[in-house]
């Protein structure tokens, strides 16, 4: 399964530490690995992987690729809190939705 989460047009792209901080809040351990296909946040203890789109250090969209049986409850409300907390939203087939 897969999450889809993105920032509203109207606020500027996060920084790529900004949004590494923001899941050390909500006491995750992720590990950025910048990749030729794109950049990965892995988080210790977790099979779910975060592949976030860069350009210059900012991001502005990102999926949440669960890990196999973490579709419910940690480590994802944890990254949706952070991810909500930096103003992104989550994206589904009936459009944006508010992640806090």
């Amino acid at each position: 399964m897969e999450t889809f989460v993105r920032l509203p047009d109207s606020l500027p792209p996060t920084t790529l530490v900004e949004v590494l901080a923001a899941l050390r809040r909500e006491y995750l351990t992720p590990r950025h690995e910048a990749k030729a296909w794109g950049d990965w946040i892995y988080l210790e203890c977790y099979d779910t992987v975060i592949s976030i789109m860069t350009n210059s250090g900012v991001s502005s969209s990102a999926t949440i690729e669960h890990g196999e049986g973490e579709e419910d409850g940690e480590p994802i409300t944890s990254i949706l809190r952070a991810f909500g907390r930096l103003g992104w939203h989550g994206i589904d087939e009936d459009g944006e939705y508010p992640l806090i």
